[in-house]
Formats: structure tokens, sequence, C-alpha cells
């Protein structure tokens, strides 16, 4: 049975764990910041955003890891568990080193995208340049994180992201400020903070795999298996791609109402951002519990699955709201000095607050979809949102300015979650026939 402990113990931790990520923007941009160049914190924030992009795009190893592994766990197969994370680690270690090799490329597409002047392109190369190195152990990291979830180890999960982002932090503060390395300082912080993460990380899951219930070669290798891995990551990909093209049309379009409402909506931004990483560990949750029990074929558990996520998630938005009314006025001065940006960030901002309670169906039905290896439906659901989310970005903005537009984001979360919640039903008498 499914209980509100099962829940929190993973959803806590990686809510926890989720919350240190913008800590190492924060840092960085601070360590940059101390050398007095506009140039480089300009090329840090390009290279950051050129990252965003790559890595939340492949970000689809740890969710398919998840969705695979928790699966096998549900069913009792240890095998098949390892089997997944060592096919999950052969993908990610080809990907990343297959990215080391495009840096140039990537570089150069991120430079042609953002435009920014010369100064800037030279600190965002030398940046990405060093941090890609660190393509191998940060999607080796993703796959272990993926593993562990899968298996419900959230506390592991935590441990390991504390680890990956408190050697990140020291090192940069090291490299970078104590011995004056500059933006180089922080982007070698980076990869050995990837680096000692990904081998400490191997270290713990190897012990799993001695003895008898370490995978045969041939399971491993499994051509029915990997096909369905690199199917699964694909879906993911697109859905994840598809996110980040909502984001950029909805900065595209408040652009177009001049520079004011683009520095407002940016602002605002970061509560999203903010109510997103409470959300995703009760996403976590759902994914890890709901491949277990679609893994042991089990209804009345998943069932239990989506009442408790749903319970916990909506209480949460709830939560995120409320906070977001009672110190948004406070943060968004935090944020910005200009007295133009403030006034109009306030007067949206509760279109922001109100984001997590839209949104907050469309993290569960992903967690849930995601855990149950439903990516087919997902990625179609999230292109079909899309489309809503278009046509209503282009009709409420060009009638009621920026307030439509954050009007069309509300939509876009509202439509993902709704669509994925109108087929589950047919998806579990599919399953739990």
């Amino acid at each position: 049975m499914v209980t509100n402990r099962q829940v929190l113990a993973i959803a806590v931790p990686m809510t926890l764990a989720y919350l240190t990520t913008p800590l190492l923007g924060l840092v960085d941009t601070a360590i940059v910041g101390q050398f007095g160049d506009a140039a480089l914190l300009g090329g840090l924030a390009a290279g950051a955003i050129v990252f965003d992009v790559v890595f939340n795009t492949l970000n689809s190893l740890r969710s398919g890891t998840t969705g695979l592994v928790a699966q096998a766990f549900g069913r009792g197969d240890t095998r098949e568990e390892q089997a997944t994370l060592l096919r999950a680690l052969i993908l990610a270690v080809t990907a990343g080193l297959l990215l080391i090799l495009a840096s140039p490329a990537i570089a150069a597409a991120g430079a042609w995208f953002i435009s920014p002047e010369q100064a800037v392109i030279d600190a965002m190369h030398a940046y990405i340049a060093i941090r890609m190195l660190a393509a191998p152990m940060t999607l080796i990291n993703f796959t272990l994180l993926g593993y562990v979830l899968g298996r419900g180890e959230g506390t592991l999960g935590l441990g390991l992201q504390f680890l990956l982002n408190g050697a990140n932090i020291s090192l940069s503060l090291w490299l970078g400020l104590h011995l004056g390395w500059g933006i180089e300082g922080v982007a070698w912080g980076t990869v050995g903070g990837e680096s000692i993460a990904a081998i400490v990380g191997l270290a713990i899951v190897s012990r799993r795999m001695r003895g008898d219930r370490r995978p045969a070669r041939r399971d491993v290798f499994d051509l029915a298996s990997i096909l369905r891995l690199l199917s699964l990551n694909g879906d993911i990909m697109v859905r994840s791609f598809t996110l980040l093209a909502a984001y950029a049309l909805f900065t595209r379009q408040g652009a177009q109402y001049g520079t004011v409402t683009l520095a407002a909506n940016a602002v605002l931004l970061n509560f999203i951002l903010f109510a997103g990483y409470f959300l995703d560990g009760f996403a976590t949750a759902a994914e890890q519990l709901a491949g277990r029990a679609v893994g042991g074929r089990n209804r009345t558990a998943f069932s239990r699955v989506l009442l408790l996520t749903g319970i916990w998630g909506f209480a949460l938005a709830i939560a995120a709201t409320a906070l977001t009314i009672a110190f948004g006025q406070d943060l968004v001065h935090l944020l910005t000095t200009s007295p133009d940006v403030r006034a109009l960030a306030l007067t949206y901002l509760p279109f922001a607050a109100f984001v997590a309670i839209s949104g907050v169906l469309a993290f569960q039905m992903d967690g849930v979809f995601i855990g149950a290896t439903w990516s087919r439906d997902m990625r179609n659901m999230m292109l079909l949102s899309l489309g809503f989310y278009v046509v209503a970005l282009f009709v409420l903005g060009e009638a009621f300015g920026n307030a439509g537009l954050w009007a069309a984001m509300h939509i876009w979360l509202i439509v993902r979650g709704l669509s994925l919640a109108a087929i589950l039903p047919h998806r579990m008498r599919q399953n739990f026939a």
C-alpha cells in the first residue's frame, strides 16, 4: 500500500536537492561579478543559457531511467534494474563525448542566436570550451540520479545532489575567486564538481553489482531493451525541448512590448522557477511510485499514487502561491532596482503567483506518465498543449497585451494537465486489465 510517508520520503529530499540548483547560478554570478567586467558576466549568462538548452533537453536520461528502473523495482527484478542503469550509462557517456566534439559548433550556434557583443562572445566561448568537458560526467550524474530515484532512494539522491552542488560551489570559489581564474575558474569548478559526484555515485552503485545479481552482457545489450530506452528518451527530449520553446516564445513576445515589460517578465519568471522546484519533488515521487505500481501490475497502488501525489501537490501549490503573494513585493525589490520594472512586475505578480496552482496537475501527470513509461502520450499532449498555447499567446496578447501573455501561460499549463488526465483512464484500463 502506498502511504504518505513513502511519498514524502521521496518528495521532501528531492525538493531540497532541487532548491540547491539556483544557488549555483547565484554563486557563479557573484564570483564573476567581483572582477567588475560586464563582458564576463554577459559571457557567463550567455553560456549558462546554452547549457540550459543542451542539458535540460538531455535530462531525459534522468527521467527515462527513473521510469524503467521503478518498473523493474516493482517487479522485484534486480538484474533488470542494473541492466537498465548500465544501458543508460553507456548512452550517457556516448552522448557526452559527442557533445565535447560538437562544442565549437554549439558555442557558435549560441553566439549566433544570442548575438551579443564580441567581448561577451569571447568570454562565452572560453566558458563553454571548458565546461563542456564535463558533459559525460553531467550525463552520468543524470543517469545515476534516475537510478536511485527509480528505487525510491530519495535520501541518497539528496546526498549526491548536495555533493555535486557543494563541490561545484567550493571549487568555483577556490579557482574562480581565490586563485583569480575568473570565468575559467567557474567553468573548471563545474568540471570538478560533476566529476567528484560521478565518481562517488559510480562507486556506490557498483558495489551492488557484485556476485550473481550482476546482469549478464547479453542482458545489458538486449536490442529490444536498448530500443525502448532510446524511444523513451527521444519522446522525453521532444517534451523537454517543447517546454523550452514555450518559455522562449513567452520571452520573445514580451520583448515586443518594450524593454521594461521584458525585464518585468524576466523577474517574475524567477517565481515560476521557484514554484517549479517545489512541485518537481512531488513529480519525482509520482514517477517512482507510479512506475513501481505499473511494474508490479498493481492498480490499487497506482490509484493510491494518483490520490496522494495529487493531494500533496495541490497543497504545496497553494502554499507556494500564498508565499509568492505574501513576500512577492519584497523579492521583486530584491531582484531589481529599476522603479519602472518594479512597478510593472508588481502589476503582474498575481499572474505569476497562481501559476503553481494552474500547473500542479501538469507536474503530477508528467511524473505519472514518465514513471509508467507512457512517454509517447506525454510527448503528444505536450505538442497539443503547445498548439493551444501559441494560439492563445498571439490572440490574447493582441487583445490584452502582457496580461494576455500571462493568461496564455496559464492556459498552456492547464491544457497540459487536463489532456494527460483525460487519457489516463484509458491507459489504466490497458495496463491493469
